[in-house]
Order: structure tokens, then sequence, then C-alpha cells
């Protein structure tokens, strides 16, 4: 959910610059803030889970972003659209590692590696997937 996300809002850009009103360095922060507070604040959201209980902490994470992908979509500007994408980061700063933590003592050794290659694979197809899905919601 957080990593498709980083990809599947690169192939709208042309279409939120001209339905926005926005330049170029404001449709840049839509990807940037989004990127920026995901990539800064995922080792406090480990710490976070290691401190508060890693259920606890993902879940949060869950409703952040799930709660922001809905602004997101009724954002009516460029501002509420960056705003949006933050609190975006934010959560998947916080449900990213604690899925790991969550695979980690939910699986036996000998199963934790198969099951992290799995959450490996998916994380990696749901990347590739994003612009993928990103050129389905533009034509419907």
């Amino acid at each position: 959910m957080a990593l498709i996300d980083s990809t599947a809002l690169n192939v709208l850009l042309p279409v939120l610059q001209l339905e926005l009103h926005a330049s170029i360095t404001t449709i840049q922060w839509i990807i940037e803030a989004y990127a920026l507070f995901l990539a800064s604040l995922m080792l406090l959201g480990g710490s976070l889970g290691d401190h508060f209980g890693r259920k606890k902490i993902f879940a949060l994470g869950v409703v952040l972003f799930t709660i922001a992908s809905v602004y997101c979509g009724v954002a009516e500007d460029a501002t509420h659209l960056i705003i949006a994408r933050i609190f975006q980061g934010i959560g998947g700063a916080l449900l990213v590692p604690g899925s790991l933590a969550i695979i980690n003592i939910s699986f036996k050794p000998r199963q934790r590696g198969r099951a992290i290659g799995t959450w490996s694979g998916f994380t990696a197809i749901t990347t590739a997937l994003g612009p993928v899905l990103g050129v389905w919601l533009v034509d419907n």
C-alpha cells in the first residue's frame, strides 16, 4: 500500500498540473512530500512500534494512510494535496516497518525467510504496478 503510492501518482502528473493549475515545482512537491516523510520517518516508525506495540503502530499507520488517501482524492488544490501526501508518508512510515516486525514475530525462524521473501516480492510487484494503476485511474 505504501510503496505502490510512490509510483502510481507519477503518471498522473500532467493531468494534475492541468487540473490544479499548478507549477512544475508544486507538482514536484506533490511527489516529494510523500517520499520525504516516508523515508525520513521510517526509523522512527520502527522505534515507535518497539515502544508502543508493533500491531498498534501498524494499525495507526494503516488508518492514517487510508484517511490521507481519501483526503488526496478530495483535495481541491495543490496545497491540500501536498498536505495529504505528507500524512500519507507519515502513515507509510508507521506501517512499513511494522509489517516486517509483525512478520518477524508471527513466523517461526524456518518460515520467516519465505514470509519476508513473499513480502519483498509483493512489494516489487505493487511498485511495478503503480504506473499501470495510475493510467487506469486517469482513463476511468
